[in-house]
C-alpha cells in the first residue's frame, strides 16, 4: 500500500488507537501503583487528561473522514439532485470556516502560551504542546472537509448514503 494512501486513510485512526491504548496502559499502571505498591503516580492523571483532549480533537477529523457526525437530515432528505448537493456544500463551507478559525485562532493562542512559558503542574511540559491539538485538528478538519466536498462534487454516493 502506498504511504500517501496510508496517511490519507489511516492517519487519524492510528493516532486515536495508539492514544487510547496508551491511556488504558497509563490508567492500569496508575491503579496498580496506587493500590498495590501504595505509590501513586500523580502525573499520570494529568497526562491522561491531556491525551484525552487530543483524542477528542483528532476524533472530529476522523468522524469527518468517515462521514459519521451526528446531523439533522430532515431538510436534506426532502431534497434531491442539485439542491441536495448545494445544501451539503453550503454546510461543508460553514464547517470549513469554523475549522479554519480553529486552526488560525488556535495557532495564535499557542504562540501566546509559548511566549508566557506556562508549564503543566505535574509533568512540567510546556502547555503550548497540550493546546497544539486544536490547530492540528483544525487543519486536519479542513483537509477532510475539502475531501468531502470533492466527493460531493464528483457525484460519488458514499458521502450521501452513509
Amino acid at each position: 500500500m502506498d504511504i500517501k494512501k496510508i496517511l490519507n486513510e489511516k492517519l487519524e485512526e492510528w493516532i486515536l488507537v495508539a492514544s487510547l491504548l496508551f491511556i488504558v496502559a497509563l490508567v492500569i499502571a496508575q491503579v496498580v501503583s496506587r493500590f498495590v505498591i501504595n505509590f501513586p503516580m500523580g502525573w499520570s492523571v494529568e497526562l491522561s487528561r491531556y491525551i484525552l483532549i487530543w483524542i477528542a480533537w483528532i476524533s472530529v477529523s476522523y468522524a469527518i473522514q468517515k462521514n459519521a457526525h451526528i446531523r439533522v437530515e430532515i431538510v436534506k432528505d426532502k431534497l434531491s439532485g442539485s439542491l441536495r448537493k448545494t445544501l451539503e456544500l453550503i454546510v461543508l463551507l460553514f464547517w470549513f470556516v469554523l475549522a479554519l478559525f480553529l486552526a488560525i485562532a488556535g495557532t495564535k493562542f499557542i504562540l501566546l502560551i509559548k511566549q508566557t512559558g506556562q508549564v503543566s503542574p505535574s509533568l512540567g511540559i510546556s502547555m503550548w504542546i497540550v493546546y497544539l491539538g486544536v490547530p492540528i485538528a483544525g487543519v486536519l478538519m479542513c483537509i477532510r472537509l475539502f475531501q468531502q466536498a470533492k466527493i460531493i462534487l464528483q457525484g460519488r454516493e458514499e458521502h450521501i448514503t452513509e
